[in-house]
């Protein structure tokens, strides 16, 4: 057996009574379950650690956005027509 490292955790009661549910059920311990959930979740992310930089340059991009002032006057266009055309483009 591979050495155990002890955590101690917080969650809710929700939380808990289904982890005490779903480990009856499936005849593990509560402890497997959770270690179960940490390797899915795990394996999601892939390997390595994630590029944050592609967040930052995300963020600077929506900052940028958000900077803009709107035009003034009203809008050259009217929404209905925006939808009329998609309509058409796809043959509804």
């Amino acid at each position: 057996m591979t050495q155990m490292i002890r955590k101690q955790i917080y969650i809710q009661p929700a939380q808990d009574a289904t982890l005490k549910q779903r480990a009856m059920m499936l005849g593990v311990t509560e402890a497997e379950l959770i270690r179960r959930a940490i390797d899915r979740h795990m394996a999601v992310l892939g390997p390595g650690v994630r590029d944050m930089s592609a967040w930052d340059r995300e963020k600077a991009f929506i900052a940028k956005r958000m900077a803009v002032t709107p035009r003034p006057g009203p809008r050259r266009f009217k929404r209905e027509d925006a939808y009329e055309e998609r309509l058409k483009r796809y043959g509804r």
